[in-house]
């Protein structure tokens, strides 16, 4: 994104909360993860559920690109000397994918952006944050479209859809998806099933792993 000073700052962003000094748990090096207030999905045990409140709700902080930079600024070093930066988490990031190119444009050339997505997104916003996303997280929940459904209470085609454009953006080398084993949701097998789809797609890099959520499984509305 280009333009002046001014132009950049008209974009907001809902902010859910920060949280600092991350090591090489949401990207390389030291990160802090913003996490966006409000998401499209209504997933069953979701790690951040504060973050589901829609951002049009009384109460959400709203910041702009200069303000989130001098919220984060403070671990510049960090992130210079391990090769870390921000993370946008969620909440759903890229429903701000405008926001995180302002932010781009304002805050040091040294730090590193990532993005930890479902990329339930329009196919624009996925166009946008490649642009200037350094690496993407995609939790994918799983490739099964009834488990998906049954999980997050949305169809997963525009998922399967954006997952195939972004990787030809960017390519594989900067796109890991996360596949995790959800407890009453899918089995081995499922999980089995999607990295198989998942690695016909072209994707290289791939994180499995099993939820542990300390609360149970929320209704869905």
């Amino acid at each position: 994104m280009t333009g002046s000073r001014e132009a950049l700052q008209e974009a907001a962003f809902p902010l859910a909360f920060i949280s600092r000094l991350r090591m090489a748990t949401d990207g390389a090096g030291v990160t802090a993860l913003v996490g966006a207030q409000g998401c499209p999905l209504q997933c069953r045990m979701c790690l951040n559920p504060k973050a589901m409140r829609p951002a049009d709700k009384a109460g959400v902080s709203w910041v702009t690109p200069d303000e989130l930079c001098g919220l984060v600024r403070q671990d510049d070093l960090y992130y210079l000397a391990t090769g870390g930066g921000v993370t946008f988490g969620g909440g759903e990031p890229l429903c701000h994918a405008d926001f995180i190119a302002a932010f781009r444009a304002v805050c040091p050339a040294g730090w590193r952006l990532y993005a930890e997505t479902s990329l339930y997104v329009p196919a624009e916003q996925v166009r946008i944050a490649a642009c200037c996303i350094d690496h993407f997280f995609v939790d994918i929940k799983d490739m099964n479209p009834a488990v998906y459904r049954a999980y997050t209470g949305q169809v997963m085609i525009p998922v399967r859809e954006n997952l195939a454009l972004l990787l030809s953006l960017v390519g594989a080398d900067r796109v890991t998806v996360r596949v995790p084993l959800i407890p009453g949701f899918n089995s081995e097998e499922d999980r089995r099933v999607s990295c198989l789809a998942l690695r016909r797609m072209g994707v290289r890099l791939l994180d499995c792993f099993t939820y542990r959520p300390s609360d149970p499984p929320t209704d869905l509305q």
